[in-house]
């Protein structure tokens, strides 16, 4: 399946639980192997996906700063 192809409508998008909910957030969703990443301010607006690996290798070297 090609992320171009995945509907963006059936995701389910989650914040990070230490959002301070001002609305100035990224959000991400599971989607085929990928991560979908949106800003929440405009969640109908463009979004990224990346594949789970390299956002997973991303989260653990942030986490680790």
């Amino acid at each position: 399946m090609l992320i171009s192809s995945i509907d963006i409508r059936s995701l389910s998008w989650r914040k990070a639980l230490r959002s301070i909910g001002n609305g100035e957030c990224v959000e991400v969703s599971s989607a085929n192997k990928h991560v979908a990443v949106r800003d929440s301010k405009n969640p109908d607006g463009v979004w990224l996906a990346y594949p789970a690996h390299s956002w997973q290798a991303f989260v653990s070297e942030i986490k680790n700063k």
